[in-house]
């Protein structure tokens, strides 16, 4: 194993010499400060593919968010979409995004890009420390989820497919699930204060599969929550 550091350039380069393809998992999102999600996710990514190019790293997977988007558009929201963060975090992915793939257009980085899901899986707290901020949310409200083994399948098929640089995938599985689902899973209330009330966004956070389904072979092994749940792989 080689430890690197986002912010220390030298660590990079010994990082990614002699390497063949890059995968850039690490990211910022949880804390207050503002600074190091930006440096560390605009910057970071954008430090790290560029001592890729130099050490001639042939390709650049990077792992972006559904969260890009922002509202919904009264449909799945698909790749090509226009992006509208709302937040720091989805931001400065955003920004990593439009960085790397200009370096796709000026230098040939082999960039592909995933936007992954609500990820959950075997073993992560993710659900359980997201749901109890979500109690003044609508129940109907929707997630996007993607288990851990099926971002895995996506990396591994983003890594040893060829003719797709500059290519942007969304990742989740075939099943969004409701809040009032994923609360009543576990054992949490179901309903809130605006229960009665009509969800104003339904299709916000939902995205398209087709693209990775149709290029890259992309079939979630798990392809909603129940069955991760069923599988004992929560």
């Amino acid at each position: 194993m080689i430890v690197g550091d986002l912010s220390q350039s030298e660590s990079l380069t010994s990082a990614v010499t002699g390497v063949q393809t890059v995968v850039h998992l690490a990211a910022f999102f949880r804390g207050t400060d503002q600074e190091r999600i930006r440096t560390t996710n605009e910057e970071g990514a954008l430090a790290l593919a560029n001592a890729s190019l130099s050490a001639g790293v042939e390709r650049f997977v990077f792992t972006s968010t559904n969260l890009v988007y922002g509202p919904g558009r009264g449909r799945p929201v698909r790749e090509d979409d226009l992006l509208q963060p709302a937040s720091t975090y989805p931001q400065t992915k955003a920004a990593a995004e439009q960085a790397l793939q200009e370096l796709y257009r000026t230098r040939g980085l082999g960039v592909r890009i995933l936007r992954l899901g609500f990820v959950y899986g075997e073993g992560d707290p993710h659900v359980a420390e997201f749901l109890p901020l979500t109690q003044s949310w609508h129940p109907a409200k929707r997630l996007h989820m993607v288990h851990h083994a099926d971002v895995s399948q996506a990396l591994l098929r983003a890594v040893a497919t060829s003719g797709i640089d500059g290519q942007i995938y969304n990742v989740a599985d075939d099943a969004p699930m409701s809040l009032a689902e994923l609360r009543h899973l576990n054992g949490l209330p179901e309903g809130a204060s605006d229960a009665a009330a009509p969800l104003n966004d339904p299709w916000e956070g939902i995205v398209d599969i087709l693209r990775i389904r149709d290029e890259l072979g992309f079939r979630p092994f798990y392809p909603s929550y129940y069955a991760a749940r069923d599988a004992g792989v929560l």
